[in-house]
């Protein structure tokens, strides 16, 4: 008789044994995972994201308010011909935008990401399929959730006066940069830290994998992608300048 139990492949590990190896062994999960198959992943995300992101209203709120502070001040300054009223309307709507655009940018953040890793790809010889591209984006996000949490924990400990902006909690440059320096040097600095580097060595180690491609390939492709997520703060900066 055939011993079958002996021949029995492993199981594939399940989706949240995905959301702890792509924080050390990300490989691997991209390595199980490049059939593309990426829905379910990023529906437990987002409701991740939600859930965190209203639990942990009372250390985010301090970021959100002096950000908004931020720009309503930047807003007066650039039109003095504003009224008291007009302010006070501009920063209702970056309320309610704040409380439900968080959650609306996630499933959109990484829909734009996954288009534009599919194209980057193309560009470096890298080609994967669209939902292989989705798959790499979906999972390369994972790191915000520990970012989420470690800025609504700053933002409960931290005094109100070291809350300056939204880079002010940020693990990187901007956090040292003041928040009144040059627009277009504080958006390209401010975009350099530790988890949008994360995110994008998961983007670059993903391509690679799934594209088997080399890691350098890889990586100009997802610093390619990091270049066209910018320009968009990017323009707006060169505005304020």
């Amino acid at each position: 008789m055939t011993d079958t139990t002996a021949g029995a492949s492993p199981s594939t590990p399940g989706l949240w044994e995905d959301f702890i190896d792509i924080l050390h062994q990300p490989s691997s999960v991209f390595d199980r995972r490049r059939d593309g198959q990426f829905g379910l992943a990023l529906v437990i995300l987002i409701v991740m994201w939600a859930v965190l992101y209203f639990a942990l209203q009372n250390g985010m709120g301090p970021i959100i308010d002096a950000e908004m502070s931020r720009q309503i001040a930047t807003m007066a300054e650039k039109n003095p011909a504003m009224t008291g009223d007009q302010l006070s309307s501009a920063k209702s709507a970056m309320e309610k935008f704040a409380l439900f655009g968080a959650i609306i940018f996630v499933p959109v953040g990484i829909l734009l990401t996954g288009c534009l890793l599919w194209l980057a790809g193309k560009v470096v010889d890298a080609k994967v399929a669209f939902a292989a591209a989705m798959m790499i984006a979906t999972y390369s996000q994972i790191p915000r959730i520990i970012e989420l949490v470690i800025n609504a924990v700053q933002g409960l400990f931290l005094p109100p006066e070291a809350i300056t902006s939204r880079y002010s909690v940020t693990l990187g440059i901007g956090r040292f940069l003041d928040p009144d320096s040059n627009p277009v040097l504080l958006t390209v600095l401010g975009g350099i830290d530790l988890f949008t580097i994360w995110t994008l060595v998961l983007m670059a180690i993903g391509l690679a994998v799934v594209a088997r491609v080399s890691i350098q390939k890889g990586a100009i492709a997802a610093g390619l992608v990091w270049l066209v997520t910018l320009l968009p703060a990017l323009f707006g900066a060169l505005s304020q300048g």
